[in-house]
């Protein structure tokens, strides 16, 4: 019961913070209406979670529920998939293939990116 506690508990500050990032004006820019702020919340969330990962593959002493609060709770309630997945759609429907493409490329190489230098800065 106190795990399940923790994730909401975390997933209610991420999504806090998700919803936060929402009303910034630099939410789109271009033209086509890039969806930055989502790309950018994305790419931090992949970037905190493999830092997470990276302390406890580490052999770090992470309580196993700030764990669960952290990566399950706060990254989990930051980041979305969903409004990636519903923003690439758009894009494509309003007639900006190439800009949906170029967002679906980012989004994945970045945030593996993001993983992989957490995982370097947490060695």
């Amino acid at each position: 019961m106190l795990d399940c506690l923790a994730v909401c508990a975390g997933g209610a500050l991420g999504s806090l913070a998700r919803y936060l990032i929402s009303l910034a004006p630099f939410k789109s820019v271009g033209d086509a209406g890039f969806p930055l702020a989502t790309l950018l919340t994305n790419i931090v969330g992949a970037f905190v979670i493999g830092l997470i990962v990276a302390a406890v593959a580490a052999g770090h002493e992470l309580d196993s529920r700030l764990v669960l609060f952290l990566k399950v709770g706060v990254c989990g309630g930051f980041t979305t998939f969903s409004t990636f997945a519903l923003e690439s759609v758009g894009l494509v429907q309003r007639g900006e293939p190439l800009v949906a493409v170029v967002y679906v490329m980012l989004s994945a190489g970045l945030g593996m990116g993001a993983v992989v230098l957490a995982q370097q800065v947490a060695a």
